[in-house]
């Protein structure tokens, strides 16, 4: 018996089937699905177990860490602030951040830095995920640091580094921490069940993450320790440790329906971001080969350009992935925000089977 809830509007019942079929599949163990359109939810679904032993089932307010979506929302709050006039992203980040400028990074732009090409994918001192949580050590760190490859010339998916490199710059341009900041700005204002440093009160809500197969990050030998330090570990969202922490870069926690809501607030009726800001979120900064990630990536400010169909048929959609399978998008042409989270962290190459067939009958029920 397949444990299944929420709803859709009625043109939206395949994407129901669909979802319902990658548990009958055993695709997923726990998941939600939620689309939002100029406000309106079209689809809201969830479903499954929220733990390994399949006592707990998912429901509408799971919540569940969704590792570098956390990067999606995080580039949104940047945005917000471009927005709002308290920067650009050609600004340098020294004028915001002096310290920043040390080791000749003082001509590394914004926008460089939140498509992953300002050369800090890790520090060169082995460090812990405990440094990470203090949060101090890295940023003083990142900002003494020489670049580890000229910036601007290549990207190298920045995996943990990205979250404090932009929420420092949030914190020193706005004052506030970029736990505050996205909850006030973004995740309250928008009712979205999103969280940045979970508290205490939220832990029974959170589902247990089942990594199925360790999915290093293939990397050249030598950027690939950088990014890699300290070793990625799936099992981390199982921690209380890692679920109070502010890791910009990995840990957040939300339902998709949050996910939704965040992205499709750049739509209508009352978007998010001005024409402009959108337009310059979403420009490509960078096309290629990335040097952690070895694969091409399309990249804008802090988020990925859609290739490959990964946000649905429309190219000028764009979002950010999780690993694991988890992801967020816009798409401007259907003005739809899709949200997608689950707790069995699958390794899986495109064409990803569970996320196309939902994003395939969701664009089939669109169309």
């Amino acid at each position: 018996m397949i444990h299944l809830g929420g709803a859709t509007q009625s043109r939206f019942a395949p994407v129901r089937e669909a979802f319902a079929e990658n548990l009958r599949l055993g695709e997923d163990l726990g998941a939600g699905f939620a689309v939002v359109r100029d406000g309106e939810t079209l689809v809201d679904l969830w479903g499954g177990y929220a733990d390994v032993a399949r006592t707990r089932e998912w429901q509408a307010d799971t919540l569940v860490n969704i590792w570098s979506v956390t990067k999606g929302v995080v580039a949104l709050a940047v945005a917000l602030l471009v927005d709002r006039g308290k920067l650009a992203y050609d600004d340098a980040v020294a004028k915001h951040w002096p310290e920043f400028a040390a080791e000749g990074k003082g001509a590394i732009g914004v926008g460089v830095m939140l498509s992953h090409q300002a050369g800090l994918a890790g520090l060169r001192q082995p460090t812990t995920i405990e440094d990470f949580y203090a949060w101090d050590p890295i940023v003083a760190g990142l900002a003494a640091q020489a670049p580890l490859w000229p910036p601007g010339t290549a990207a190298g998916y920045h995996s943990l580094t990205f979250g404090h490199l932009a929420g420092e710059l949030i914190r020193r341009i706005d004052g506030r921490s970029p736990a505050a900041f996205l909850r006030e700005e973004l995740a309250r204002p928008l009712g979205a069940d999103f969280h940045l440093g979970l508290a205490a009160s939220e832990e029974p809500r959170v589902a247990e993450i089942l990594p199925l197969v360790a999915d290093p990050l293939p990397a050249l030998p030598a950027i690939g320790w950088y990014a890699n330090n300290p070793p990625l570990d799936p099992a981390w969202p199982n921690a209380r440790t890692w679920r109070a922490a502010v890791v910009p870069g990995a840990n957040g926690h939300a339902t998709a329906l949050a996910l939704a809501r965040l992205f499709g607030a750049l739509g209508r009726p009352r978007p998010l971001l001005g024409t402009a800001a959108l337009a310059d979120l979403s420009r490509e900064r960078f096309d290629g080969m990335d040097l952690v990630l070895q694969d091409r990536s399309r990249l804008g400010a802090g988020v990925f350009l859609n290739q490959d169909g990964a946000y649905g048929p429309n190219p000028d959609a764009f979002g950010h992935g999780g690993w694991g399978g988890s992801c967020a998008f816009y798409d401007p042409i259907k003005r739809v925000g899709v949200g997608y989270v689950m707790n069995w962290m699958r390794p899986e190459p495109p064409p990803q089977p569970r996320r196309r067939r939902l994003i395939d009958a969701l664009y089939a029920a669109l169309s």
